[in-house]
């Protein structure tokens, strides 16, 4: 069944595979990006040319008002909102002596606050609709903790709290919230590790290898098509952690 999909930070890693398996599955699609403008338009016109229905909005996720001009966009483009793919964030990696408040107050504003203003913006049509499906990308640095991540994994614990929360609160209306906890993945965001570093990670991990963003788009065209999961966090990691 063909559904309304907004994906934040859609444009490149994790974001842009989601968008591409879900656009590719016939799903109409808002590409939501920030800096990233060629990348949304190169997708955009790659996805158009395979018949698929997207539209770009760029938006700062954590701001207030900008979030809401996406909802009311995606509203006036797809007529509803089923479902809310929240990927957008940003990394960094410090020790925690040398963590600033500006370090903190941006790392919970970018990961955790624009969460809570794209679902509280987008769960109004979910409600009214009586349907919905919101899908939040955290870490597995949410679950465990990462060295030299603390603000980091704070605010991806804080998305898989909500998570757990407002699937309580939201089952009524027959909308399930999940989030997803990827493993090492190879994305723009871990440029900076070294293969030796991935070599590593790849002798302590079960499956023996390293994650790819399809592993992660996958779980979301489940979640998307299922309709008796809420309120878990999936960890996707190859066993590297098991819980």
């Amino acid at each position: 069944m063909k559904k309304n999909i907004i994906v934040t930070g859609g444009s490149r890693g994790i974001g842009k595979g989601i968008v591409e398996i879900l656009a590719k599955q016939g799903h109409n699609i808002i590409l939501n990006y920030n800096k990233s403008e060629e990348k949304a338009k190169i997708i955009k016109e790659n996805l158009e040319k395979e018949k698929c229905n997207i539209e770009i909005f760029k938006a700062d996720v954590s701001n207030r008002e900008e979030v809401k001009k996406l909802i009311e966009f995606s509203i006036k483009k797809l007529g509803t909102i089923d479902v809310l793919v929240n990927n957008a964030g940003i990394g960094q990696v410090k020790m925690f002596t040398e963590i600033t408040d500006e370090d903190w107050d941006n790392m919970i504003k970018n990961n955790l606050t624009s969460i809570f203003y794209t679902t509280q913006e987008a769960i109004k049509n979910m409600i009214s609709n009586k349907s919905g499906c919101i899908i939040n990308i955290s870490s597995i640095w949410g679950l465990i903790g990462g060295s030299c991540e603390v603000h980091y994994s704070a605010s991806k614990a804080g998305i898989d709290g909500m998570t757990k929360a407002l699937a309580k609160e939201m089952g009524p209306s027959n909308i399930r919230i999940n989030s997803i906890a990827p493993g090492c993945t190879k994305t723009e965001m871990l440029e900076d590790v070294s293969e030796e570093e991935f070599d590593q990670i790849r002798k302590e991990t079960p499956l023996n290898k390293i994650g790819k963003v399809e592993d992660i788009a996958k779980c979301v065209k489940w979640l998307v098509e299922d309709e008796f999961t809420t309120g878990q966090v999936i960890s996707i990691n190859g066993g590297w952690v098991i819980t």
